[in-house]
């Protein structure tokens, strides 16, 4: 009996998405089709591309979870838009890509004038295993001490420079838009006496309020 010839394969350096005039390479991360369609696109990173001889190719992917996927699952800190790099590897037909869409590091998103539908942040990779986080410390803010989720107004205290949300300063999300100047409480008779000495010299708002970004 003969030897079986190897399928040879070869790998690509590029791949188009069917039914798009997109083209994805190693490194672009990706929309890919769930098996329930109820559910939301799975996101990945693209970390190899391979054809068989038949012309099938195989993505070879880096999972990115959501914070409801996570062992912990989401929390209050946690954006809409934010997943996890995890440490979890697949293969998967490349026939499952839906389309690309983009990641970008928190403080890259932090920047973006407008947020689309195929935009994403990630602040923390994953450890689907263990179910820990890398790194396992962030910078918290506010009263009650929670990382920065960037879907929350917060308002910045003009003397210390620490961001509160309007909530945890008894205050509602519109009366902190209408905000002049704001002291946090630890801040306030201290910065009201600077405020007075100044005469407001310039009507000028110096209160900084960070509000949740327009959707494209």
């Amino acid at each position: 009996m003969g030897k079986l010839r190897a399928t040879p394969r070869r790998t690509l350096d590029s791949f188009p998405i069917k039914g798009t005039n997109k083209i994805i390479k190693p490194g672009d991360a990706v929309l890919m089709r769930p098996p329930e369609p109820s559910k939301p696109s799975y996101i990945a990173r693209v970390e190899k591309l391979v054809s068989d001889a038949r012309g099938h190719v195989r993505v070879h992917v880096r999972w990115y979870y959501r914070p409801e996927e996570s062992i912990g699952g989401r929390r209050q800190f946690h954006g809409s838009k934010e997943v996890f790099l995890s440490d979890h590897f697949d293969v998967q037909s490349a026939d499952t890509i839906e389309g690309k869409c983009t990641v970008y590091s928190f403080k890259n998103y932090t920047k973006l004038e407008s947020v689309g539908n195929e935009d994403f942040f990630c602040r923390f990779e994953y450890n689907s295993k263990t179910g820990s986080f890398t790194p396992d410390r962030v910078a918290v803010y506010c009263k009650c001490e929670m990382p920065y989720n960037p879907d929350d107004l917060m308002v910045q205290c003009e003397e210390c420079s620490d961001w509160f949300h309007p909530a945890c300063i008894d205050m509602t999300a519109e009366e902190a838009k209408r905000l002049d100047h704001f002291f946090c409480q630890t801040c306030s008779a201290e910065g009201q006496k600077k405020l007075q000495s100044s005469h407001a010299a310039s009507k000028h708002s110096d209160t900084k309020v960070g509000t949740k970004r327009r959707r494209r």
